[in-house]
């Protein structure tokens, strides 16, 4: 797929901001776990956070591949970066964009996609992962006019930062005459008595990004604060996960490609047995294929990306895009830091950075397991 000179021009811009204002940066925030302020202010000034937002609400009228693009140039020089604004806008901005009253996108989104706010989502719990459903114990009871909210969400990205605003809550509201929990989402500002923001996790890697876990305790949030339909919430989860994986994939493409850029610099450089490292077969070899996972995962999200555009049924390719992207991260993290040698094991080579960050793309917005058990129900599997 060639990109449009339009997707061109975005990708080559924020391939300059991350070179020149990120990576001389990034290396020391991350071994401090910094939050970048800094950098997530220039990045709202450039647009990044309102990308697939209409201009009507602030953003920049684009669409979520010109979102993807940005995420893969930013992960080619730090995946924290890129998981703060993919988080902000995937899971923050764009539930309330698509599920929100006329009210909420008037009162949320012009902040939320300038980067002056960041939003959040809560969905996983303490004692809950893959199995969403199963297990949700956060509840919202509708008293009168407010939701009384109690309960407790674990993993939460941008949920505790100085500019966090809003987080949206996904919470058991009832139950269905076949007993199944009636699963919706509530809208909580940051600051509402009975939310409590835990302090950060202590984190393998994604250092500069802000993670924390939720408590609500008797947490009152008036009733209009209900995103979308009630008991849709598992729904709008789904919808806004089928999207986010593009997203993950794109950020892992990253990533991978960030791997092979600082390799092929290195053994240009890295001198043994009298030639440049890079003059050896074994190390050719490993580069080519590291080149040949980060090709084929772009090309996976590229098409995913093309059939959500199109409007056209994309679970199962955007399933692909990230087990596929996320696999190729891995393994090139783990190349890379080989080739380096004691120096890819040295923070101040991005290559340690890349391997830390890279595990938590086969977990995070769905892992690797479930992408495959997503693949086979949409080859006609599940039923058998």
């Amino acid at each position: 797929m060639k990109l449009t000179e339009e997707y061109e021009d975005l990708r080559k811009t924020v391939e300059a901001f991350a070179r020149d204002v990120v990576a001389p940066v990034i290396g020391d925030l991350y071994e401090r776990e910094e939050f970048p302020y800094d950098i997530v202010r220039q990045m709202g000034q450039m647009g990044l956070f309102g990308l697939p937002i209409p201009e009507e609400y602030g953003g920049m009228g684009g669409d979520y591949f010109a979102l993807c693009l940005a995420l893969e140039e930013l992960a080619r020089v730090d995946s924290s970066v890129s998981i703060t604004v993919e988080a902000a806008v995937s899971l923050g901005a764009m539930p309330i964009y698509r599920f929100g009253t006329a009210e909420q996108r008037a009162e949320w989104l012009p902040k939320l996609t300038t980067g002056e706010m960041l939003g959040a989502f809560g969905l996983t719990e303490p004692g809950g992962g893959s199995d969403v459903p199963g297990g949700m114990r956060t509840t919202a009871v509708l008293d009168g006019n407010e939701w009384v909210i109690n309960g407790s969400k674990a993993f939460i990205t941008n949920s505790g930062t100085d500019i966090t605003g809003v987080v949206g809550v996904a919470a058991i509201t009832g139950r269905r005459a076949d007993g199944r929990p009636e699963i919706s989402t509530i809208l909580v500002p940051a600051g509402t008595p009975g939310f409590t923001v835990a302090k950060k996790y202590s984190k393998v890697g994604w250092n500069c990004s802000d993670t924390r876990e939720l408590a609500f305790t008797d947490c009152r949030v008036p009733a209009e604060n209900l995103l979308g339909e009630r008991g849709r919430g598992y729904a709008q989860f789904l919808q806004t996960l089928d999207e986010g994986r593009i997203a993950i994939a794109a950020l892992s493409v990253g990533l991978a490609q960030g791997c092979v850029d600082e390799c092929l610099r290195y053994v240009r450089e890295r001198q043994a047995f009298g030639h440049p490292i890079g003059h050896y077969q074994a190390i050719q070899f490993k580069i080519a294929d590291m080149e040949v996972r980060t090709h084929t995962a772009r090309l996976a999200y590229y098409h995913a990306a093309e059939k959500m555009l199109a409007g056209e049924p994309f679970k199962k390719e955007a399933a692909i895009a990230k087990l596929v992207s996320s696999n190729a991260a891995m393994d090139n993290a783990r190349d890379a830091t080989q080739i380096f040698g004691g120096y890819g094991f040295m923070n101040e080579y991005p290559v340690g950075r890349f391997y830390r960050d890279a595990k938590i793309l086969e977990v995070g917005e769905g892992t690797s397991e479930v992408q495959r058990m997503l693949i086979a129900r949409q080859l006609g599997l599940g039923d058998l």
